[in-house]
């Protein structure tokens, strides 16, 4: 049974930092594009960052500039590096997988929590 298990998240103050960690128990993590999402209480789910099998990424607009998300294939492991944190990035951060063959796996997510 594939796992996604998404960590690092916590309290963390205005203008601090975190690194989530997203791991996957799927064979040929290579070929899977990795998400990671965010959602907020009364908010729609939304796409903060995205890496491909070709190490190509995209970010939201509210996060971009201040998060990096880096994958290292051999340990099936995607991050998130998160700088700046803001009030607004607080919510629950969700780890999606997918492939070219429709292969889909969420994670449970894990919160981050961004507070003076």
């Amino acid at each position: 049974q594939v796992k996604v298990v998404e960590s690092g998240g916590g309290l963390v103050q205005p203008g601090g930092s975190l690194r989530l960690t997203c791991s996957a128990s799927v064979s040929y993590f290579s070929t899977y594009n990795v998400d990671w999402y965010r959602q907020a209480p009364g908010n729609e789910r939304e796409l903060v960052a995205t890496i491909r099998s070709n190490l190509n990424t995209n970010y939201g607009d509210r996060v971009q500039g201040r998060f990096i998300v880096s994958r290292d294939n051999p340990s099936n492991t995607v991050y998130l590096q998160m700088n700046n944190l803001k009030p607004e990035d607080t919510g629950l951060y969700l780890c999606h997988v997918k492939n070219i063959l429709s292969d889909d796996y969420w994670g449970q997510g894990t919160q981050v929590t961004v507070s003076s």
